[in-house]
């Protein structure tokens, strides 16, 4: 086998009893790296400290992982020029702040007639906030619920 590792002086192809020999003298663990290769590859390494990094270096590119952020909005088909412009704020906001936006306008009952009022009101949500996000889905019904994605422009990576 191939012994490799910085503890060793001479790395170069050893028999399984020498490398054994080698790990038990530095106290340390053999392990096999790769067993496709040809001879196979092993390295005298502490195993313990080996998966304790690994684990570590997991952490850390979870946790520099960017998480997505979704925030809903929600209207009815008739909702008037305050409400509107008040949530229009709050979905601004939220652009800046790198979330994607959820908007939907909700129909009850009867309300379900006026599905193209719902369209329109999601429509111009969008062009009204064309500067800050780009929609990443146009209005679409599902259900009661018609809904339009929204997500941030010059999102952070």
């Amino acid at each position: 086998m191939r012994l490799v590792g910085e503890n060793i002086e001479n790395p170069g192809i050893f028999s399984i009893e020498e490398a054994r020999r080698l790990a038990n003298e530095l106290e340390l663990d053999l392990v096999m790296i790769s067993d496709k290769a040809d001879p196979p590859v092993c390295r005298i390494i502490d195993y313990q400290k080996f998966l304790y990094q690994q684990k570590k270096k997991q952490k850390e590119i979870k946790a520099n992982a960017q998480k997505i952020v979704v925030k809903e909005i929600r209207f009815g088909p008739n909702t008037d020029e305050h409400d509107y412009n008040f949530k229009l704020k709050h979905a601004q906001n939220f652009l800046k702040e790198g979330a994607k936006v959820k908007a939907y306008v909700f129909f009850k009952g009867r309300s379900i007639l006026f599905k193209e009022q719902g369209e329109i009101l999601l429509l111009r949500f969008a062009q009204d906030l064309e500067d800050l996000g780009k929609v990443e889905q146009l209005p679409r019904l599902e259900g009661k619920r018609m809904i339009m994605l929204i997500s941030p422009k010059g999102a952070k990576k």
